[in-house]
């Protein structure tokens, strides 16, 4: 029998010492799933959570979940990992965090009145406002990092340990290829390189 599964109504993520079984049906090497809509399947194939996107975005809400044993929002746990990698101005936080500046102010705003970000002119440019980080805005970026760390290791406990070691290494790569793409697009390979030439020679 096959069993409907529903992005919409997902399974608790609470943890478990339980892990489920051995999942059946060798799995694809194929990516056509990907384009495949939530809850259609097909003989022998493993069901469909959902696309790419929406398997993101819930995953962005457990994030959400995380957080708020910290006391802080997805938007400012943001605003705090940029602030981490060094200072930097409002106008380059709402561009790295793709929103308009009222948005991103708002946010500050916040950190600052938490004590968690510092607003100091800079001594090159007195019109220019840099962002840092204070002590107290460290330790709870700490806090905010193991909270979902540790949550998202429960989550992928359900899988059988290869599977959660893969699930967890996804995001290392999704990581690596989401600061790459800050860069622009990589560059298009060469397409005379090893074509033969009229001689037979292989440029």
């Amino acid at each position: 029998m096959m069993v409907e599964v529903s992005v919409a109504s997902p399974p608790s993520t609470t943890p478990s010492g339980a892990r489920s079984g051995a999942r059946s049906g060798a799995k694809s090497g194929t990516r056509s799933g990907a384009k495949a809509s939530a809850g259609v399947k097909t003989a022998g194939a493993t069901p469909v959570l959902g696309t790419y996107g929406r398997v993101a975005a819930w995953l962005s809400k457990r994030v959400e979940v995380a957080l708020t044993t910290v006391d802080l929002t997805l938007p400012q746990y943001r605003v705090l990992g940029i602030l981490a990698e060094g200072s930097a101005a409002a106008s380059g936080l709402a561009d790295r965090l793709a929103v308009r500046r009222p948005s991103i102010t708002a946010v500050i705003d916040g950190l600052v009145a938490r004590g968690l970000v510092d607003r100091r002119q800079e001594d090159t440019d007195r019109r220019r406002v840099a962002l840092r980080l204070t002590d107290e805005g460290v330790r709870t970026l700490a806090e905010a990092d193991l909270a979902v760390d540790d949550y998202l290791v429960s989550i992928a406990g359900h899988l059988p340990d290869k599977e959660e070691a893969m699930a967890l290494r996804s995001l290392e790569l999704w990581a690596r290829a989401m600061t790459e793409s800050r860069q622009g697009p990589r560059p298009a390979a060469d397409e005379s390189a090893g074509r033969a030439t009229p001689e037979g020679k292989v440029r």
